[in-house]
């Protein structure tokens, strides 16, 4: 019997949907097992989760969260646990309610996720500690999830991240976190250093500049140009700067700089290194940076911003810029580590005094324009949930 295209697509797109269904209640069927699982004080075992597809993994994972009332963004692990007669929404959960049984079962299942994911995603890095990331393996990513993935490799031994509270604040809320203030770079693999130039590079390419903090040595014997800089942050071009003195041991007297800098396996200090040492090229690429620095500091109290330009901005960078127009006139803030940034900074002068009638009617219309950004902008915290 002769079948028309039509009622053969229509035939196709049933057998599509029974084979869809069979495969979503073969895994209700899979998770059901695991919905009464008290993981609280049955352990898993490796064999149990490396057998499990990764939809499977991702909710078990859902479950031994959800027993303690964790809210997650994503929205399979939220639908799968609200469908759950014993889940309860807890706005205070906190990983401390996770016991060492769960913390274990846990580095499993998120290992076993890490090995069948088809790229790298944020909490995979404990399985890369000793493998090398491969170019199939990278993807694409948003700029908030390179920084975490490259900081993920760092922050498994303890790092800090106090000179970027967003990022200090997303691996607090990662359980296997554990912050500590003797973190020596020197402890990183030499594979694991392999896999931070990996993800840099990927970043560089894919934000499309020419280059980013870490990358100066490349350029002791080279110059870099003003077109090398566009698509930087303030944030980050100061630490460029100050990456070309610190690559020859300079002490630094702003507390955040000298911990990044410290926190680099390439970093001596040299406490007899003074900056007048710095010739040829350093210098050169220093002035270049404080130029381009300089003219953009200058455009934000004399020239009106372009809509633009914000554009791409986390929350988190646009309010550091509309707060820098302040800071340019002395105002003194108070969150302690937006004080201890400005502080840092030569040209500001703490002014208790200072008010909003020493703005010129620029600032005051780049404030309201960042400010209006700033209301449709997206938090770097919210793009991921690692």
């Amino acid at each position: 019997m002769f079948v028309g295209p039509r009622r053969l697509r229509l035939s196709l797109a049933i057998l599509a949907l029974i084979a869809l269904f069979s495969i979503s209640a073969k895994a209700q069927d899979t998770m059901d097992a695991w919905k009464d699982f008290d993981f609280a004080k049955n352990g898993l075992q490796p064999a149990q989760v490396q057998r499990l597809p990764l939809e499977d993994l991702k909710l078990m994972r859902g479950i031994v969260f959800g027993r303690h009332g964790r809210v997650f963004k994503d929205s399979e692990i939220r639908v799968f646990l609200e469908a759950q007669p014993w889940y309860k929404p807890n706005s205070n959960f906190s990983n401390s309610m996770l016991n060492p049984t769960e913390r274990r079962s846990l580095d499993l299942i998120r290992v076993a996720e890490a090995s069948k994911h088809e790229t790298i995603q944020p909490g995979d890095m404990r399985y890369w500690r000793d493998r090398t990331i491969t170019a199939k393996k990278l993807g694409k990513h948003s700029g908030a999830e390179w920084k975490v993935l490259v900081a993920e490799i760092e922050a498994i031994h303890g790092r800090r991240f106090d000179d970027e509270p967003w990022l200090q604040e997303y691996f607090e809320e990662r359980y296997w976190y554990s912050p500590s203030a003797n973190y020596d770079s020197k402890s990183l693999t030499v594979t694991e250093r392999k896999n931070i130039e990996i993800l840099s590079g990927a970043q560089r390419r894919q934000r499309k500049v020419a280059l980013l903090p870490g990358d100066m040595e490349l350029f002791e014997n080279r110059s870099i140009s003003d077109r090398m800089l566009q698509g930087l942050s303030l944030h980050e071009l100061r630490l460029l700067r100050n990456e070309v003195y610190a690559r020859h041991g300079r002490m630094f007297r702003a507390e955040w700089l000298q911990q990044y800098f410290f926190q680099q396996p390439w970093y001596t200090p040299d406490e007899n290194f003074k900056d007048e040492q710095l010739s040829g090229n350093d210098k050169l690429n220093v002035e270049t940076i404080v130029a381009y620095e300089n003219r953009i500091h200058q455009e934000l109290g004399t020239t009106p911003i372009a809509s633009a330009l914000l554009e791409g901005l986390f929350l988190e960078d646009a309010s550091q810029m509309r707060q820098e127009i302040y800071a340019r006139h002395g105002k003194v803030f108070k969150e302690t580590w937006l004080q201890k940034y400005f502080s840092s900074f030569d040209w500001y002068k703490a002014d208790p005094n200072f008010s909003d009638t020493a703005l010129s009617e620029v600032e005051k219309k780049n404030i309201a324009t960042i400010a209006a950004y700033e209301k449709r902008a997206v938090t770097a915290m919210s793009t991921i949930e690692g």
